[in-house]
């Protein structure tokens, strides 16, 4: 190839590990060459001897269409007329032993659904976005202040069609979107949409970073899902894995017949529990591969963030294990450098190009500063899931009432580290499978008890400080684990218990959206104050969210299996009035608590001079709003001649 500035240009960056859209580059593209329309082939494939394009356009020849070496001598390219959008392809790669590799394109936009591997050719211009108002909007109010309710989805298993097939990208635009509107979700997070040979992976098994998966139909198809959530004011999040890729022969395994894109030391090439590879962090041009990725669906799909799986995996050189398994750093440390430096560098250009993005880190240690800002010694994130809380408030849950007391620090103890990191509470797919029951199926006691319980601790989650994720299925109360072979139980709604669940869920998450007191101060004590801490022995938590106005809501929570008939509180004077009650009838609760208002005595209690007596049926949850009191004054109203009494 001559040496051409314009096309050198994006070969020098990707080197430097500093091309962010390589995908503009790698890859297929649709273009004109001496006056004939076809497709421009590059593939970086720097052990391999040659390569070739082979597809159902020239017989699947490896000899008929050979690549040429660009200057940097590690990336090949050729230009192919009359090709078609669709036809699909692979790259035939000559290793140095002699074999010959067909290997999937590591940029394509389009694939064969599995089990066919070959890649296709897809154009991604040309879809008419209609979300302009919604971005506008969502940079006029920034996430740290705004509801944040996300309903995590697998596509493809949320629903399935009566023969057993998926709900295409376009099904799922016209019945997931209603119903995650109807339900009051603000974001949805779909577990991975890359493409992926192996179902049983959930999509964690990735071998298209650039392409999302043709089961369920077209990258345009996908578009118009994401675009009609954004039509509806609901965000997209997508599951994004960088940590890993599997091994299959068409993928990034070994793709020019030795270590590539997978790190070649000995100690950091496997993760061995999950039989895949992991990326070189430490190669400049995997860092432009990633960092690409990631780009991609914010400018090509309009997605509203990114929940990046296994980041703990990715930070340790230790993980998963033993002594005399791995290398220290240069500092004689167990921290991944150059995956420190990955998320910084990922992180910055994101919120650089899009900083309304929603970067959020799936780690599960105490690493410290992964939503403190790169530039500040931080990993650059904005939120991380607080799995700590997941599995301290998951254990206590499971537990019989009568043993809760001496793990009430479980509920607790959160509180302690609540605003040292943007956190998201999550109960997500990984806590409903495996054995680990669905959460209706966690919590003890009679069937009734069951549905109680989870409203109670619904009711705890969304008034608890952090943002929210729960897994499909929760909102009606599915029995049975999740199994990404099947869908959702839908038809459990046509009992009572099952769709009184699913209205109580509905109402707390309006509830929860309109009411800026659980979400508007989430990183300061201004937001939160303890009432009643420390009842562990009737296995009763209360405390107050607050906004910043200063209007307040108190939530008190019953854990205990036995009804509380005088439990005494400590607030400040006044009346306070019921604003929500998971024991409502209308929820499949008992009714007992029909008390709507309540006036406080002078009596002490948990630190105030004031409380209120009432009763607390078991299994529980209660907000309460403090009611003003009418202040009568004359208001003299400008430009008239009249007084007018009102009441404040």
């Amino acid at each position: 190839m001559q040496d051409n500035p314009k096309e050198n240009f994006p070969l020098y960056v990707y080197h430097h590990g500093e091309n962010y859209k390589t995908y503009e580059f790698m890859g297929s593209h649709k273009t004109e060459r001496d006056g004939k329309d076809g497709y421009v082939f590059r593939v970086w494939a720097p052990h391999a001897v040659k390569v070739s394009v082979v597809g159902d356009f020239n017989g699947w020849k490896d000899d008929a269409h050979f690549m040429e070496k660009m200057i940097d001598g590690e990336t090949f390219e050729a230009f192919i007329p009359d090709l078609k959008e669709y036809d699909v392809y692979k790259y035939c790669v000559y290793t140095k032993d002699g074999r010959k590799l067909l290997k999937a394109d590591p940029y394509a936009y389009h694939a064969e659904t599995p089990a066919d591997t070959a890649s296709k050719l897809y154009n991604l211009d040309g879809y008419d976005w209609q979300d302009k108002e919604y971005f506008k909007k969502l940079k006029e109010n920034p996430s740290y202040s705004a509801p944040m309710n996300i309903y995590e989805v697998n596509l493809l298993s949320w629903r399935l069609h009566e023969d057993g097939n998926y709900y295409s990208y376009k099904d799922l635009a016209v019945e997931l979107v209603k119903y995650v509107k109807e339900m009051g979700y603000t974001h949805v997070e779909f577990m991975p949409v890359c493409e992926h040979p192996f179902d049983g992976s959930w999509g964690y098994q990735v071998t298209g970073y650039f392409a999302v998966t043709s089961r369920l139909g077209t990258p345009k198809d996908f578009m118009a899902l994401i675009d009609a959530f954004h039509k509806e004011g609901i965000g997209v999040i997508l599951d994004w894995v960088p940590a890993h890729f599997p091994k299959d022969a068409h993928g990034l395994y070994e793709f020019d017949g030795e270590p590539l894109y997978e790190c070649p030391q000995w100690d950091r090439m496997e993760h061995r529990a999950w039989g895949t590879r992991r990326f070189d962090y430490g190669r400049k041009e995997i860092i432009s591969f990633l960092v690409s990725s990631a780009v991609f669906f914010f400018e090509k799909y309009h997605v509203d963030g990114l929940r990046v799986d296994a980041v703990a995996s990715m930070l340790y050189l230790d993980y998963d294990r033993k002594e005399g398994e791995w290398v220290p750093n240069q500092y004689g440390e167990n921290k991944n450098l150059e995956a420190v430096a990955l998320f910084r560098k990922l992180n910055s250009v994101v919120f650089e190009q899009y900083p309304y993005a929603l970067m959020i880190a799936e780690e599960s240690t105490a690493w410290p500063g992964v939503t403190k800002p790169a530039h500040e010694g931080g990993l650059g994130f904005n939120y991380k899931w607080n799995m700590g809380w997941m599995n301290d408030v998951l254990s206590y849950q499971a537990l019989n009432p009568y043993f809760r007391m001496n793990n009430h620090d479980k509920m607790t103890f959160a509180m302690m580290y609540a605003f040292s990191e943007n956190y998201v509470l999550p109960i997500s797919h990984d806590e409903v499978v495996h054995g680990k029951c669905s959460l209706l199926n966690k919590m003890p006691g009679t069937n009734e008890e069951k549905f109680a319980g989870v409203k109670a601790f619904l009711g705890y989650m969304m008034s608890h400080p952090g943002k929210k994720l729960n897994f499909m299925g929760y909102e009606f109360g599915q029995f049975k684990e999740w199994n990404y072979k099947e869908g959702l139980e839908f038809f459990l709604k046509d009992y009572e218990l099952h769709q009184k669940l699913s209205d109580y869920v509905r109402d707390i998450n309006f509830f929860y959206k309109e009411h800026s007191q659980f979400y508007e101060i989430e990183n300061s004590w201004d937001g939160f104050e303890w009432l009643a801490p420390d009842d562990r022995d009737t296995n009763t938590i209360a405390y107050k969210r607050r906004n910043k106005e200063g209007k307040e809501i108190v939530v008190l929570l019953c854990f205990s299996g036995v009804d509380l008939e005088n439990y005494r509180l400590g607030l400040e004077k006044g009346k306070y009035k019921v604003v929500f009650c998971s024991d409502d009838k209308k929820y499949g609760g008992t009714g007992s608590f029909k008390k709507k208002t309540f006036t406080t005595v002078k009596k002490p209690s948990h630190g105030k001079e004031h409380s209120l007596e009432l009763h607390m049926p078991k299994l529980s949850c209660i907000y309460l709003e403090k009611v003003s009191d009418a202040v009568r004054k004359k208001v003299t109203l400008k430009n008239k001649s009249k007084t007018q009494t009102v009441s404040d």
